[in-house]
């Protein structure tokens, strides 16, 4: 008779050295105890959502449409934009430090003139 050996199959170049962590909230792991049940697993056995999940992710290959987009591309361009909105947005506050209420300044002065002329025609009404 032959000896039958106990223990774990031993894995060869097979064994896994990559470990990934999952958390769930409640909602997902509802969802999670319902596709275990409708395998028969029990979900509380160590040992029986792993193999479960790596032969659903492994066997179902991602559709090309599912695939997210590479945005390393798009992040560099919103942080250039970012750049450059601060160099403007410098530009401006130094412009308007240097000459804050130029153009106040200068309607304020159009608006005296209009009033002295108002004051001239009113008193030559008065006068004449």
């Amino acid at each position: 008779m032959e000896q039958r050996k106990r223990g774990r199959k031993l894995l060869g170049n097979r064994k896994r050295h990559h470990n990934i962590m999952l958390r769930f909230n409640d909602t997902e792991y509802e969802k999670l105890k319902q596709l275990c049940e409708s395998y028969q697993l029990d979900i509380s056995k160590r040992g029986t959502v792993s193999p479960l999940l790596r032969r659903l992710i492994l066997q179902q290959g991602a559709a090309e449409k599912d695939r997210l987009p590479d945005t390393s591309n798009l992040a560099y361009h919103f942080n250039k934009i970012g750049n450059n909105i601060n160099q403007l947005v410098k530009l401006a506050h130094h412009k308007n430090l240097r000459s804050p209420n130029s153009s106040l300044h200068n309607e304020i002065q159009k608006t005296n003139e209009l009033l002295y002329q108002l004051l001239e025609i009113a008193n030559e009404e008065k006068l004449g």
